[in-house]
């Protein structure tokens, strides 16, 4: 599914990627997990052919990125990040704003065919978004925006779904809807990988976890291997405990070195 080699990259002085190599095979749903800085949004960025290393090579769905056209890999892959929410219109109906996935679109400037409406108006049902379905988008609360940007990436149907912080700033209700959201991931044929810095949003839906630490691979593989105690500390520089509950991880935190 994707293969990234010995990627590198280095911007004047600085070394912001070291060498860092992956395999996520077919089947594998990922999460890269990393203190703020550490390169995690890099890596995406490189995926989606947005950025390319100064060394190593990139391979997503079977394509080699520098020899196919990555306009066309990026029709396969969807997207959830801050700079996409950014661009899109507050004041279109959020039906609208969904429906602009299917073709890859901002907003609409003509008729949008009536499939194309019931498919948003029924993915929004399934997010339980459909009392919202014709209210301006930037009249819904931080949460309801991104279940929204969810619906609007499974629109287009990816084989791919990349994930940046989707549950960044939202308040502990909000964030455990959306993560129920994208934990029903699984009912859908589609791989994800998802950034975060907070290991309790690895949901059960993951199976394979990569720690990233100052631009280096610091682990990577089946998530009960990769979260333990001993790496986390490695990654984040803290003492912690790990439990695990109905597959997913939690820390404590053990302020001078003892278990609370």
């Amino acid at each position: 599914m994707i293969s990234l080699q010995h990627l590198s990259l280095r911007r004047e002085q600085s070394l912001i990627l070291d060498d860092v190599s992956l395999e996520m095979k077919q089947g594998e749903n990922w999460v890269i997990l990393g203190r703020n800085g550490s390169g995690k949004t890099t890596l995406l960025e490189m995926m989606t052919g947005y950025l390319f290393p100064s060394k190593g090579s990139v391979e997503v769905l079977g394509y080699k990125f520098g020899q196919c056209d990555v306009r066309e890999v990026r029709k396969e892959i969807g997207y959830i990040g801050p700079s996409l929410m950014e661009k899109l219109s507050l004041s279109d109906p959020v039906w609208e704003v969904v429906a602009t996935g299917a073709y890859a679109y901002l907003r609409f400037y003509q008729a949008i065919p009536q499939s194309v409406q019931d498919q948003a108006l029924k993915l929004l049902d399934d997010m339980n978004l459909s009392e919202l379905a014709y209210h301006p988008f930037g009249t819904l609360s931080q949460g309801e925006r991104k279940k929204a940007m969810l619906a609007r990436c499974l629109i287009a149907e990816p084989k791919l779904l990349i994930m940046d912080e989707p549950c960044a700033g939202l308040d502990l209700y909000e964030r455990e809807k959306m993560l129920a959201e994208i934990d029903k991931l699984k009912q859908r044929n589609v791989a994800v990988v998802y950034v975060t810095h907070h290991v309790e949003e690895i949901v059960p839906l993951f199976t394979h976890v990569a720690l990233i630490r100052d631009g280096k691979l610091a682990g990577a593989g089946p998530k009960e291997e990769v979260l333990t105690r001993e790496m986390l500390m490695d990654t984040f520089d803290i003492p912690v405990d790990v439990e695990w509950d109905s597959g997913r991880p939690w820390i404590k935190i053990r302020p001078g070195g003892t278990s609370i």
